[in-house]
């Protein structure tokens, strides 16, 4: 390399052939390598290369088709440039391909082309030298001249734009840096300019030709400028900037090569960049939330639109401008419409009536009361989601259901951090989107269902959501802004509350939605259900008739549920019958008419049937009424018999009442025993508190064998003793535990060693202790009902639980007959005929004195 040159390069340089752009010396450009020459020339000299004039290739601008590869060489530009490859990036995918990262050096001049395969090999003559340049500007006073006007209208240019941004000002200091000569190269590069231009700079070998051809460019570009200065006059500074300004590459020590990118200025992306800020302010966010979308607005302005945070910015933009920050509907609070609604739409359920026209009431008096957050709770098919779409239709509100159910992530309810690819924010405020206002009903439905991961507990990020004390500031992870959601009307629904965590469970205002009884299922079906069928199925009263003794029929023998989702199904399946009937009926019917009247009056008669199906004749047989022997041709036999007394017909038999999820439930308990070793055995998968009381039944029993006269058999007092003893719970598969079951494992087997028969009428529950007292039990409703489904007229619940009778509809408790016990002597003497009777033995004792 020579001391007075800016470089020396070789005499002969591979040839890289390039399609689109133009390098000139001093800028920096990639260049994309996909064709047969250039991929060889990459593989042989770029990639196995090691000094750094191996790295040197010269860039012939190919302003014809790209090269294919043909044997035969496209004519070649006659002056090309030579330039370090500084990076070099490959990929096979989808095809093999590599980019090239390369620094214009200096011009040359093609002398002759030396070879054409594998790559192009040509012998140059090197153009740019220092010496010349010096020479041409100390010899003609003209070409001083025009490098002054030159780096005068370069000056202007760059103290145009933004000094703040570091690019500019760094720019602005080469400007006095560099060589005079080297700046029409440098400049041309950065500001806008066609290829053709720049094809006309790179072959501008005198130095006075290049400054006149750069000159008019420059002063294109200011002029530009200005003009757009003229129209943004509203505008402040951080207006002005330069967008993707490539860096300064570095060679032996020199500054080489530098070139910026100017953000294409395209007016209708400024416009709507101000059309969003506009929104943002009419949008009425709180001041906070204003304060940081602002701040996002202005880092919007300075991002090009080519970068992937530029999307992600303007989504979240937009997600504000829809949030209903202070969009809200205003109340109907007519407490009489929305008493005639709610019974219009549901029948029983008193409870949740009541407790829907009290917030009505207390926010008709008071305007800020925050949204409760109720729970209810209760089995499947009592109508626990309607009622939460009558709430919302009652107080002409917004309704939004959120499914919880199998939901394990907590990013679900409170989003993602916008750090993450593909953040969303979480169903709340996704929710608040939706419906456009502030003061929806949310129904969170299935609560007691949510999942637990290595994502983090939903249940615990529902904590902020559903606190009247901190939902007014609830803090979305994507939105990072505090959203007041204390005027949203959040209600929960769940099965049981077994599965909801205390902390979440102590937020929520739990209102137990019980089973129905038979009288109310009969209602809800005549009032709802079937008229909902007859609907769906196309049918008409005219054309079937479900008495109420057959719905009553349906609903003991067919279903035996706590809701009214299966007898919906039976009532559709009865349906489904009919319609095929009826199509039939009207087939057999236009046939008859076609054959006794000729086929012009059935072209009349079905034209009349099409235009006008009121009109139409039903056949001999309307309307159909499902009798008990329809309804077992449609739905077969039976499905639950009335078995108690049937099972009750030897001792060692009792009934007890459990509550399950779905609803109550009456639970047989059988025992047996036999010559053994004093082993208790208990089958019917028992949970362990329920094992607990089964050994406490019989540690009871022992010990007052002699009180009740018990023996084992073979007379001993020791019910134990040479006796096994098998407790076992009918209906295996299905897991049992609770206490309630302790007073009904007692009576079995007082039964069992008494020999005495337990009433075949009588249900019971509650929890025993080891001396005898009956503690009280959960549930007592949905038990109770349970009981009355089956046909019994007694049940025996704790004294302690008298209060909860009232809760039970009236014509349940006058069917039934209730027996409050509260310890293990009057439970003995109410299940059986009779009475149990107990031998008192008197203590006569003899005074010492």
């Amino acid at each position: 390399m020579s001391s007075n040159s800016v470089i020396q390069i070789p005499s002969r340089l591979p040839l890289l052939l390039v399609h689109e752009g133009v390098l000139l010396p001093g800028s920096t450009m990639r260049i994309s390598v996909e064709t047969g020459r250039n991929m060889q020339l990459v593989r042989s000299r770029l990639l196995k290369g090691t000094s750094l004039k191996s790295t040197i290739i010269g860039v012939i601008p190919n302003t014809r088709d790209p090269e294919s590869d043909a044997e035969e060489l496209p004519t070649l530009h006659r002056i090309g440039t030579a330039g370090i490859a500084v990076q070099v990036v490959g990929s096979n995918w989808p095809k093999p391909h590599y980019t090239l990262l390369i620094t214009g050096l200096c011009r040359f001049q093609i002398l002759q082309v030396l070879k054409e395969r594998p790559y192009a090999i040509a012998e140059v003559e090197q153009l740019d030298r220092l010496e010349d340049f010096t020479n041409k500007v100390d010899d003609k006073e003209d070409v001083g001249e025009l490098s002054e006007q030159f780096y005068r209208y370069a000056v202007q240019l760059v103290e145009m734009l933004d000094m703040s941004v570091p690019v500019v000002a760094k720019l602005r200091r080469l400007l006095d840096s560099l060589p005079k000569e080297t700046l029409p190269d440098v400049l041309a590069s950065v500001i806008r300019t066609s290829n053709q231009e720049k094809l006309q700079i790179l072959d501008s070998i005198s130095l006075e030709e290049r400054f006149k051809k750069t000159i008019p460019l420059l002063v294109r570009q200011i002029e530009g400028l200005k003009l757009l200065q003229k129209t943004r006059k509203t505008k402040t500074d951080d207006d002005k900037r330069v967008v993707a300004v490539r860096p300064i590459r570095r060679i032996g020590g020199k500054h080489f090569a530098l070139e910026t990118e100017q953000e294409d200025e395209d007016d209708e992306e400024m416009d709507d960049i101000t059309v969003l800020e506009k929104k943002l302010k009419a949008a009425n966010l709180p001041e906070q939330a204003l304060k940081i979308c602002m701040k996002e607005i202005k880092r919007l302005k300075k991002m090009p639109q080519s970068m992937p945070e530029y999307a992600l910015t303007r989504n979240y933009l937009e997600l504000m401008i829809e949030l209903p920050w202070n969009k809200s509907t205003t109340d109907r609070l007519d407490i009489r419409a929305a008493r005639i609604l709610l019974d219009n739409d549901h029948y029983a359920m008193e409870k949740l009536k009541k407790r829907v026209l009290e917030y009505l009431a207390v926010r008709q008096l008071k305007n800020n009361l925050k949204g409760p957050i109720l729970c209810f709770v209760g089995p499947p098919g009592v109508g626990k989601t309607s009622v939460g779409r009558s709430i919302a239709k009652t107080l002409g509100r917004e309704f939004h259901r959120i499914a919880l159910g199998g939901v394990c992530d907590q990013s679900d309810v409170r989003g993602h951090r916008r750090t993450y690819v593909g953040s969303m924010p979480g169903r709340i405020i996704n929710g608040l989107k939706t419906v456009g206002v502030n003061n929806p009903v949310f129904l969170l439905d299935e609560v007691d269902k949510l999942g637990k991961s290595l994502q983090g507990d939903p249940a615990a990020a529902l904590l902020e959501v559903l606190d009247p004390e901190q939902n007014h500031s609830f803090t979305d992870h994507y939105l990072n802004v505090s959203f007041d959601l204390s005027q949203v009307l959040f209600i929960a629904t769940a099965n049981t509350t077994s599965t909801i965590p205390p902390a979440l469970l102590d937020r929520m205002e739990v209102i137990a939605v019980p089973g129905y009884t038979q009288e109310e299922k009969t209602e809800i079906a005549h009032r709802h259900l079937i008229p909902k069928q007859l609907e769906q199925h196309g049918l008409t009263p005219q054309q079937i008739q479900i008495p109420q003794d057959t719905t009553e029929e349906i609903i003991g023998r067919y279903t035996r549920e706590a809701g009214v989702r299966s007898l919906e199904r039976k009532i559709g399946a009865i349906c489904r019958a009919v319609a095929v009937k009826v199509a039939e009926g009207h087939h057999k019917e236009t046939k008859t008419d076609s054959d006794s009247e000729g086929k012009e009056h059935a072209e009349v008669a079905q034209s009349e049937a099409i235009t006008d199906t009121a009109d139409l004749s039903l056949p001999p047989e309307m309307p159909i009424v499902i009798d008990r022997h329809a309804l077992k041709d449609i739905l077969g036999p039976p499905i639950y018999e009335m078995e108690v007394s049937e099972r009750l017909n030897q001792p060692g038999v009792a009934i007890g009442l459990a509550w399950t999820p779905l609803g109550g439930e009456i639970m047989f308990v059988e025992a047996s025993r036999m010559d053994g070793e004093g082993q208790l055995t208990l089958t019917g998968q028992l949970g362990d508190v329920m094992k607990e009381s089964a050994h406490l039944a019989i540690s009871w029993l022992r010990s007052n064998a002699k009180k009740y006269q018990l023996t084992n058999s073979s007379g001993n007092f020791d019910l134990l003793d040479n006796t096994d003893i098998h407790l076992h719970f009918p209906a295996g598969a299905v897991t049992k535990d609770g206490p309630s079951a302790g007073v009904t494992i007692v009576t079995c087997l007082a039964s069992l060693f008494s020999g005495r028969l337990v009433r075949s009428d009588i249900a019971m529950t509650g929890e025993i202790t080891l001396r005898g007292l009956v503690l009280p039990v959960g549930g007592i409703k949905d038990k109770v009902l349970a009981a009355h489904r089956a046909g019994l007229k007694r049940v025996i619940i704790p004294k302690r639980n008298e209060k909860d009778l009232e809760e039970i509809p009236i014509n349940v408790r006058r069917d039934l007959d209730f027996v409050t016990t509260s310890d293990l002597d009057e439970v003995l003497n109410a299940a059986f005929d009779g009475g149990f009777p107990v031998v008192n033995k008197e203590n006569h004792l003899t005074s010492k004195l």
